[in-house]
């Protein structure tokens, strides 16, 4: 057996681009640093997640966490992409993405109107998490993804609850971002066109948390959601 010398490899500041993570349209928009993969990531609430079902392509909303280089999806033991990843061996290929609307883009001109937008798409082979720890890790990720700190202030899933919950995990292997910053493109002749032209830039945050009819008196607006 060859044995191995010197210094392990160690993690990088990037994502190594591939074949399918280099876009073939506005690859100049295209980035694979790590800390902007994780804010786009971080800053999300919902994934989209694709697979193949019976030679078909399909694409589920669904809540997500991130632990280092992994995310999390969790649902229902009976839902199929769920009871497919379990089934497959060695996982099941997949596709996710997650995007942030920053702005909309109007311009003088209908062709020119976009999006100022960041996103993510990770490719890999899902698996089924099966570990009790790493279970219970995910699903506190999954709660403080949606409000930070919120796992610590819930009562934790019962063995029921478990059993009735699948839970599978895709690593940060190949992954790229995507953004698109900036104003208006327009085409120098369309300058002097009677047309607003601009961005409409798009804000997100809390509203006023809306308390449970049935609260039990006494239990005060928590922290993490009255600090903003």
């Amino acid at each position: 057996m060859q044995g191995t010398t010197g210094t392990p490899p160690q993690p990088t500041d990037t994502y190594p681009p591939t074949d399918r993570t280099v876009p073939t349209r506005s690859p100049d928009r295209a980035a694979y640093d790590k800390e902007l993969v994780h804010s786009i990531l971080d800053e999300g609430y919902v994934c989209h997640l694709g697979f193949v079902r019976d030679g078909a392509p399909v694409v589920l909303p669904t809540l997500y966490g991130r632990v280092g280089e992994r995310l999390y999806v969790h649902g229902s033991t009976g839902s199929r992409p769920l009871r497919m990843t379990g089934a497959a061996d060695p996982g099941l290929p997949v596709c996710l993405t997650v995007t942030l609307v920053d702005a909309l883009v109007l311009a003088r001109s209908a062709f020119h109107h976009s999006i100022n937008y960041r996103s993510v798409v990770v490719h890999g082979t899902a698996y089924e998490v099966t570990d009790p720890e790493e279970r219970r890790t995910a699903l506190d990720a999954l709660v403080d993804h949606v409000v930070p700190g919120r796992s610590r202030d819930a009562r934790p899933a019962d063995k029921k609850e478990l059993a009735a919950t699948a839970v599978i995990r895709l690593d940060l292997d190949e992954v790229s971002a995507k953004l698109r910053t900036g104003g208006v493109s327009d085409e120098p002749e369309d300058l002097n066109l009677p047309h607003w032209a601009g961005l409409v830039p798009l804000r997100k945050g809390y509203e006023a948390p809306v308390a449970d009819p049935a609260l039990a008196p006494g239990i005060a607006l928590p922290d993490y959601l009255s600090a903003g």
